[in-house]
């Protein structure tokens, strides 16, 4: 049994795309990467503030920001079950996810579908559509989680960008209110050719490689999954400023980056409506 048995939920954000979640009967990680101390005094989270075990690991798409084998293979010993979007076979640019983490040596890895669930002690881990962020390519490998456990709810969105927000309405419907959102907002997003282009037969055209970005949510986009799921806390996160993002993204925000921006406006936008909201950087602590 965990050391945290009959506690209440804790969730811990690490940086990035990483949270931590524990009940008293189960841990889990999103999008694992770990830091390091950086002598600055608050000290982020780091390998020492790991459980033993980790029960479960969400991966929500195979981005080099949210799938890292470098924390991955450091955490194999640990971790119990891999939770993984399905892709759709057969396309260079849509791997098996499982079958290259089975290839790595992780021995318990599950596909999910959109609205899969995987049962919990205490509750389950629903699959949801992620839309966008891949730059209009024929990808089905990327997925939001819902965790619902012990009367809390959380969703963990990624890099989702909210084009289509009647898809989300119906979301809403089925799986109910959200108690907390985690949202990535970096909505400028690198050119299709950034990650991609080595798979292309040819070079794409300029105008068409910038039109097609890997841009998660605006302001104008994420809001309405705000209505929709009518958290209590609403936290921007995923951003890609941690300063070891940098050797994997190349971000450098300065105060009027777009998505510092459009971060700014939604979590002004959230305590307008009583909604408590910040941008997550290096380490945060949250008891639900």
């Amino acid at each position: 049994m965990p050391a945290r048995a009959g506690q209440p939920v804790r969730v811990r954000y690490f940086n990035h795309a990483t949270v931590l979640v524990e009940t008293g009967e189960f841990s889990l990680l999103t999008d694992p990467i770990v830091g390091y101390p950086l002598g600055q005094g608050d000290d982020p989270f780091t390998f020492a503030d790991l459980p033993e075990r980790i029960d479960y690991v969400l991966l929500t798409h195979n981005h080099q920001d949210h799938i890292v084998l470098e924390s991955l293979l450091q955490l194999r010993h640990r971790i119990g079950t891999l939770v993984v979007p399905r892709s759709h076979g057969g396309f260079l640019q849509d791997p098996s996810i499982r079958l290259a983490l089975e290839a790595c040596g992780f021995e318990r890895v599950i596909e999910v579908g959109e609205l899969d669930s995987v049962p919990v002690p205490g509750g389950e881990i629903v699959a949801l559509p992620f839309l966008g962020e891949h730059g209009d390519l024929h990808i089905a490998a990327k997925m939001a989680f819902a965790l619902k456990v012990n009367g809390k709810s959380m969703l963990f969105a990624a890099d989702s960008n909210n084009l289509q927000p009647e898809l989300y309405q119906r979301i809403a419907q089925r799986i109910g209110r959200i108690g907390t959102l985690f949202i990535g907002m970096e909505c400028e997003g690198a050119p299709m050719s950034w990650l991609y282009g080595a798979l292309l037969n040819e070079p794409l055209g300029r105008q068409f490689d910038q039109n097609r970005r890997l841009n998660g949510s605006d302001c104008a986009r994420a809001w309405p999954l705000v209505e929709c799921f009518a958290p209590r806390q609403v936290f921007v996160y995923a951003m890609g400023a941690e300063p070891w993002l940098k050797f994997i993204s190349s971000i450098e925000y300065a105060p009027t980056s777009l998505p510092i921006v459009e971060s700014d406006k939604l979590i002004a936008r959230c305590h307008a409506h009583d909604i408590q909201s910040e941008r997550l950087y290096l380490k945060k602590e949250i008891i639900l």
